[in-house]
């Protein structure tokens, strides 16, 4: 069954807290938290210490951490340190990947890959067996609010076909929203990070049932 990632980079920053919580309250088991530095995105968001607030407000929550930064190996341990479940590295800016992915395991935490909507699948075809996630991006990182780029789906078809009996979880990050939901989780996604269409809505929940097609 498919599951929502509520993004919290579509949250209110003077609530950060409060926001995650709502969100968890409404049933998101995970939290998704885009870590950008202004240089492999054209963006920047938050660091550790926000993550490590996130955690003490939310302890039970998984924390899905996408790092979208330049040399991702020189913070990640300070992002498990304060309280990543998952970690996610760019495979564009990740030049020794499966050292990196190793490198995550052995800290005792879910190692995930994501890939631009430009980058081919082939590219993970040696490392399957070192990934926990793979995350499908379908818009281009940075921004939140991006409408979905259409062939991106196809993509989540093939990806699913590539993971096989695997124990990969597939994520999808981009325009995620009641529109585009069904057919994504139909493609084979099975977990949905959704910004704004969560923490846009008045009711949460039903927000997340809706994107879930529920």
């Amino acid at each position: 069954m498919a599951k929502i990632a509520p993004s919290m980079l579509a949250s209110d920053f003077g609530r950060f807290a409060e926001q995650a919580q709502a969100a968890v309250d409404a049933g998101a088991e995970y939290l998704h938290l885009d870590i950008m530095d202004g240089c492999f995105v054209p963006n920047i968001s938050f660091g550790a210490g926000v993550v490590e607030a996130v955690r003490r407000a939310c302890p039970s929550a998984l924390l899905d951490v996408h790092m979208m930064v330049n040399d991702p190996l020189r913070y990640a341990e300070d992002f498990i340190r304060a309280g990543a479940n998952i970690v996610t590295l760019h495979e564009e800016c990740t030049p020794h990947l499966q050292r990196a992915l190793a490198f995550l395991r052995q800290k005792g935490v879910k190692a995930g890959v994501a890939l631009n909507p430009a980058t081919g699948l082939e590219t993970l075809r040696y490392v399957l067996d070192d990934i926990d996630l793979l995350l499908v991006m379908t818009v281009n990182p940075g921004f939140g609010g991006q409408k979905l780029i259409p062939a991106t789906v196809k993509k989540i078809r093939e990806a699913r076909e590539l993971i096989g009996e695997r124990d990969i979880l597939l994520e999808v990050d981009g325009g995620v929203s009641p529109a585009t939901g069904p057919m994504l989780i139909q493609a084979g996604a099975q977990l949905l990070v959704a910004g704004s269409a969560v923490f846009g809505a008045q009711d949460m929940a039903a927000a997340m049932r809706a994107i879930l097609g529920e």
